[in-house]
């Protein structure tokens, strides 16, 4: 599976998680019976798992040098999302912050931020910038700024229901999603620039 496809492939896949979530979200509170609200909350597992195994198969049929580029970088993102897992949970049990079950949602996504972090740093150190490789999706810096405009919604519609916290840590993420769109196409217009002043 090349870049483009792959870039393509997890745009959809968290395209899907929002909407899902956003319409299980509205919907659940209204439901009534258990094991529709168990099927309404674990219907955006589903984009989840397959993006989880997009990456799976990406891994698996690339070459030595990505794969140990990925090893190193998932191992960093494990080790960061585990130590922040034990100081919160430390801190929760010494009743210095309060924790709900809810914080377990954000496991994933910090451990995705870690993963992707790691990634660019091993893959530079490698001589590797897949941010800028011309089988990337044109589409990368508009996905990211998409989302973030997704969950800028999803986060309104948390604030008019009353759940603050909620509310501000979605607005932090969507921020986070709207660098990552300007980083990303910034990054690309100078890799296009310096391939045009190369060329003779």
């Amino acid at each position: 599976m090349n870049n483009r496809r792959y870039e393509q492939r997890v745009m959809l896949a968290m395209v899907a998680y929002m909407v899902v979530l956003f319409a299980a979200n509205s919907t659940l509170h209204a439901a009534s019976s258990l094991l529709l609200k168990v099927v309404l909350t674990l219907v955006p597992v589903v984009p989840v798992l397959y993006t989880i195994a997009l990456m799976w198969w990406r891994i698996r049929d690339s070459d030595e040098l990505e794969q140990r580029t990925n090893l190193v970088a998932l191992g960093v993102a494990a080790a960061l999302v585990s130590a922040l897992s034990l100081v919160g949970g430390f801190l929760a049990a010494g009743g210095v912050v309060r924790l709900g079950g809810e914080v377990l949602i954000w496991v994933f996504p910090a451990l995705m931020l870690g993963y992707g972090v790691a990634y660019k740093v091993v893959a530079r150190r490698y001589g590797v910038d897949s941010v800028c490789t011309e089988d990337g999706s044109a589409w990368l810096p508009w996905y990211f700024a998409g989302t973030g405009l997704l969950m800028l919604v999803f986060a309104l519609n948390l604030w008019r229901r009353h759940d603050t916290v909620a509310a501000v840590a979605m607005v932090a993420t969507a921020g986070f999603f709207m660098v990552m769109s300007a980083w990303v196409w910034r990054r690309r217009a100078d890799a296009r620039r310096r391939a045009l002043e190369d060329r003779p």
